[in-house]
């Protein structure tokens, strides 16, 4: 049981990576279209509002897997100097880390449902409701909220965490 659930949210973690990839590509798209619309002269109204409302849905999908991955920035040094009592170092920063997301997410969702409630829209050209793009923002933030908690959770059952050595720690090594 408890291997499917791991399964499970590494494919979720991975799927939100591979939308978050698939972001930066429409980020790409959307510049191509720009440039083409100034040599045109075709107006493209709004096209900066959504390179920044793909570029956050990117960052925001990507959070999850980049913790899983250890490209996050993690204070190794200092976790590794605590030696034998380096579980506890994980467990605090664990723990913190699931509070802090908890609370973005919590508001995250929380603004989403505000901008819903009161027809939002955003300020530029475009005039697009406001919750379009914040959806997937909450949606990675509820992400990485589910990613600490799965990290708190393991390392207490285990004494492991499911975060894998970043790079500079295998270079370490």
């Amino acid at each position: 049981m408890a291997s499917a659930i791991r399964r499970a949210l590494d494919a979720v973690y991975d799927l939100a990576a591979m939308l978050a990839a698939l972001c930066l590509v429409l980020i790409l798209a959307v510049i191509v279209l720009q440039m083409a619309s100034r040599w045109t002269g075709i107006p493209f109204p709004g096209s900066s509002e959504y390179a920044g409302y793909l570029m956050a849905t990117a960052s925001f999908l990507a959070f999850a897997h980049a913790l899983n991955r250890g490209a996050h920035i993690r204070v190794s040094l200092f976790l590794t100097a605590l030696g034998p009592r380096r579980f506890w170092g994980e467990l605090w920063g664990l723990a913190i880390g699931t509070a802090a997301s908890g609370y973005l997410a919590w508001y995250a969702v929380r603004t989403v449902q505000l901008s819903i409630k009161f027809n939002d829209v955003s300020q530029g050209q475009d005039a697009t409701p406001i919750w379009i793009p914040q959806v997937p923002m909450a949606a990675g933030a509820v992400l990485l909220a589910v990613c600490f908690a799965d990290n708190l959770i393991t390392l207490i059952a285990t004494r492991r965490d499911n975060i894998r050595a970043s790079a500079i720690e295998d270079a370490a090594e």
